[in-house]
């Protein structure tokens, strides 16, 4: 039945596969399926495998996938969207989504199929997103909801029943200032330059030049060999200065279509040699709720004032088992075991270093001479030539560490999503394996929100007439995988709860910190040591659109420090893909998700030596 059942599996990969490359029009595209981050790089387009439980539902959304990679590879010039795109966060958000509707409108234009998987896809990105949900967030909301209004206007398409609430809610302002320009859309859906020029008059008509609605200075300027520039420059600064409507703005796109002709065959040919080589950063990484992370410097930052909490009577601390019946975690931990398996070996590896390293700091001797003990053998030649001579003892003495607690706190937001957190979990794994033959006793914990953008804090708030600065506005959901008392063995399975659809949403990192040093400091062991996995600073919609921007950041930071300077507890931290040496004195960065496992061994191998390591970074 199991090898039926992965035959079947291989077998509608292979058809992706083939459809995916019909698509695309190009038979070298390399299609692969992958437990990390989907995405599309390199001339490879990386699918989600099929569900544990796969579904019908499931299926489409798969195919969806597949089919939003296809068309962007066939229709989509990076090059010139990273030519045209503006540099404001939100500004980008827009542009890039506009882009996106346009990429998937021409398929669906063409192909029914790949209309409908692009329906059952969109619907799966509406609810990722919380557009399901109310929110008056509606900033926040901004570029999703263009997208979906961009994509009516090309395809007739209404918006999913999952977004019609967020849709509907600002639609009439949307109308009023960009409506004529959504109008002249339709024309220009095979033509990204074109519409690229129109995405951003849309911009600027939203949000004016304060989100960096201007282009790279680079390229404003006049090259001779490239007449590009100035012409892509040309129709949005005339735009954003005069604010015109239907006609000059269509007339701005066609003299811009007709002047770059020559270019976009230009551009299109380059692309073949350097596509995607310096492919934006957020690749796969924005899609649905995936939240940006910040990553200012520490000097920019504004003084941190007082941190409050709106409502803390909707968060919770539970454990991973209430989360999730035990017949689920069993399979979830199934699934766990399965991304991992190619680690199996660099995994045992690992943790023999790790035990090895912590051993050879127990120094045994021998303490000779005494009277009661193991008989010693090397001394018995004295009884011969002194038979009044007493037998000879020894026993065997051995310098122990400091009664010690390891607590590793896990990252549980939706950016760790993917490959960052089996690995997390399978790492967690394995040093409470190795720690617990060493004596060393460890906590397993993680952090996360209860819903994504707000929840009953949020709704408190705005039933209480949404008072200024209110200070944090969501749900805690605080984990506990293994207490330090519990052996491995009874909370193995824990760690698949991770693996759940649904359960990683945002992260307030500082309240996180706090609450796994306190329960630290409630311990009796004499060393205690706290790990930090995480990817990036603290991020939480609903708390971020209604205080500054640093706000989250500035408390992490506040928390930090007093650990640092004023607490017993050793603090360490393992960033993934972002630099957190710029938070915490003692760590490390990693730039490859497959790295985590073998920097946290070193990095508790060294912090059981007898230097302290330095701030420093792998990759």
């Amino acid at each position: 039945m199991a090898e039926s059942s992965q035959k079947n599996r291989e077998i509608f990969e292979q058809a992706i596969g083939c459809a995916t490359r019909a698509v695309a029009g190009d038979p070298s595209l390399e299609v692969s399926f992958t437990a990390d981050v989907p995405g599309l790089k390199d001339g490879e387009a990386r699918v989600p495998h099929l569900p544990h439980k796969i579904t019908k539902e499931g299926i489409a959304e798969l195919r969806g996938q597949a089919d939003a990679y296809a068309l962007k590879h066939r229709y989509h010039s990076e090059t010139l969207h990273k030519k045209l795109a503006p540099t404001g966060h939100l500004s980008r958000a827009i542009f890039d989504g506009v882009e996106m509707a346009r990429v998937e409108a021409i398929g669906a234009r063409q192909m029914d199929g790949t209309k409908a998987n692009l329906a059952v896809l969109e619907q799966k990105r509406a609810l990722e997103a919380g557009l399901s949900r109310p929110s008056d967030d509606e900033h926040g909301r901004l570029a999703d909801v263009m997208r979906l209004m961009v994509r009516e206007r090309l395809t007739g398409e209404a918006a999913p029943e999952e977004a019609a609430l967020a849709v509907e809610g600002q639609r009439k302002w949307l109308e009023e200032s960009v409506g004529h320009l959504l109008d002249t859309l339709g024309d220009k859906v095979e033509d990204q330059r074109a519409l690229s020029v129109i995405s951003r008059s849309i911009i600027s008509h939203l949000l004016g030049d304060g989100e960096g609605d201007q282009i790279d200075p680079e390229d404003q300027k006049t090259n001779p060999d490239d007449g590009e520039g100035d012409a892509a420059n040309e129709p949005d600064n005339s735009d954003a200065d005069d604010g015109s409507g239907d006609s000059d703005t269509s007339q701005s796109s066609e003299d811009s279509d007709g002047e770059n002709a020559d270019d976009d065959a230009a551009s299109d040919a380059a692309q073949d040699e350097i596509e995607d080589s310096d492919a934006d950063a957020g690749e796969g990484k924005h899609e649905g709720a995936v939240p940006w992370r910040p990553n200012r410097p520490l000097d920019q930052l504004p003084d941190a004032g007082f941190y409050q909490i709106f409502a803390q009577e909707f968060d919770e601390v539970i454990k991973a088992e209430e989360l999730c019946d035990t017949e689920e975690l069993e399979r979830l931990r199934k699934y766990l075991d399965q991304q991992m398996a190619h680690l199996s070996g660099a995994v045992s590896k690992l943790a023999n270093r790790l035990q090895r390293r912590l051993l050879a700091q127990q120094r045994r001797h021998w303490n000779f001479d005494l009277e009661e003990g193991v008989l010693d053998a090397g001394r018995l030649s004295r009884v011969v030539t002194d038979p009044l001579r007493p037998l000879s003892y020894k026993v065997e003495s051995e310098t122990e560490f400091k009664d010690t607690v390891v607590t590793l706190l896990l990252d549980n937001s939706g950016s760790m999503r993917g490959r960052p957190i089996s690995i997390a979990a399978i790492s967690a794994d394995i040093l409470s394996r190795t720690l617990e033959r060493c004596g060393v006793k460890v906590e397993i914990l993680g952090f996360t929100t209860k819903a994504w953008k707000g929840g009953q804090s949020r709704e408190k708030w705005l039933q209480a007439g949404r008072p200024q600065k209110p200070g944090r506005l969501n749900d805690l959901r605080h984990i506990i995988y293994k207490t330090a008392d519990s052996p491995w063995r009874r909370a193995r399975r824990n760690l698949g709860l991770m693996m759940r659809e649904g359960l990683l949403k945002e992260n307030i990192d500082g309240e996180a910190l706090m609450w796994a040093h306190n329960r630290l400091m409630a311990r009796s062991e004499e060393r205690r040591i706290l790990m930090v996995i995480s990817d990036g600073a603290p991020v939480d919609d609903s708390t971020l659109s209604v205080n500054s921007g640093t706000y989250l950041e500035n408390h992490l930071r506040q928390v930090i420090k007093w650990i640092e300077l004023r607490s017993p507890v050793e603090l360490i931290a393992i960033g993934i893909g972002h630099d957190v040496t710029r938070y915490y004195q003692q760590a490390v960065t990693i730039l490859d998700a497959e790295q985590l496992g073998g920097a946290m061994t070193e990095q508790l191998a060294e912090l059981f030596a007898e230097t302290i390591p330095k701030p420093r970074r792998i990759g």
